[in-house]
């Protein structure tokens, strides 16, 4: 088919199906202007930015303010604590919304479930500024937690000044806040599952556990697969509205991460240039797990997102 071919044959596929497109014209508009656009800043990471110069006129200094950065201290400290903090959301956090859209799908009575599943997502309507608000007079030294410790011979004990503490009710917080909204994916997946599958099962012997790896497990594993892959995608940056709001700087060198850093070090210090090359490190080691996960999914056996 010639060029020529080609080309009337897509026209006549836009003309075809020109209403669907008129319908996500405005999402691209939108995606282009603020995802695409504004992506020729990534340049700064390789100039000496200067405001009453603009972007364009900065000079070059190529990789001197990666070198800059690389040289903080605190920027690996940062680093090795985001990855912390990621990995254990991911094995403490990742099971959990699967495991509870398994408990919400297993409850007959319509309005026990809905009611459930509204306040297993309420959290994650509450911003952290909220949510921490609640920490801070739950942990405070008139606050119950801490008469509860106290009453168990743990005085004085401050989980906010302790390292390890703070760095659990991270992982707890979050996974409070975002596992019942989680769940909703995982809900829409077993609503696809044939309810003759288990019937059949049942029919066999098997009890509810076997139900779940033999069916149910295998039957949602794509969504299992992608959203894996987008977790593990992530595993460098983010958390910053949860960090900002809950540490301090007793416990900068366990839960400070790479996003309340850029913030100190680039943004807050007036560091344009040197942020924007800690930014496009992250995303650049962030694209590279995405695409091993993606990887090693399709090895395994599973459903990658290409």
């Amino acid at each position: 088919m010639s060029g020529k071919s080609k080309i009337k044959k897509l026209g006549r596929t836009i003309w075809k199906n020109r209403f669907f497109y008129i319908i996500i014209a405005p999402a691209v508009v939108l995606l282009f202007i603020f995802a695409y656009k504004p992506m020729y800043g990534i340049i700064l990471a390789f100039k000496d930015y200067n405001f009453r110069l603009g972007i364009w006129g900065s000079p070059w200094v190529g990789f001197a303010n990666f070198k800059e950065i690389f040289e903080v201290d605190q920027f690996w400290i940062s680093f090795r604590n985001t990855f912390i903090i990621n990995i254990l959301k991911l094995v403490v956090g990742f099971p959990a919304p699967i495991l509870l859209a398994v408990m919400i799908n297993a409850v007959r009575t319509k309005f026990i479930r809905s009611t459930v599943q509204t306040i297993l997502y309420l959290p994650h309507f509450l911003s952290w500024v909220v949510i921490t608000g609640i920490i801070f007079a739950l942990l405070d030294s008139d606050g119950p937690i801490y008469e509860l410790l106290t009453k168990l011979g743990l005085e004085n004990a401050n989980v906010l000044s302790d390292g390890n503490a703070a760095l659990a009710l991270v992982v707890l917080s979050d996974l409070w806040k975002e596992t019942g909204w989680g769940a909703i994916i995982y809900l829409a997946a077993l609503v696809g599952i044939n309810p003759e599958l288990y019937d059949a099962a049942s029919i066999d012997g098997a009890n509810t556990v076997r139900k779940f790896f033999s069916i149910t497990l295998p039957c949602i594993m794509p969504t299992v697969s992608i959203m894996l892959i987008l977790r593990v995608g992530g595993l460098v940056g983010g958390n910053f509205d949860q960090i900002y709001n809950l540490y301090n700087e007793l416990i900068y060198d366990r839960i400070d991460v790479i996003d309340t850093f850029l913030y100190r070090y680039g943004v807050a210090a007036g560091r344009f240039a040197q942020g924007t090359a800690i930014g496009l490190f992250i995303n650049l080691i962030n694209i590279t797990l995405l695409l091993i996960a993606n990887k090693a999914v399709r090895l395994c056996g599973g459903e990658g997102m290409y």
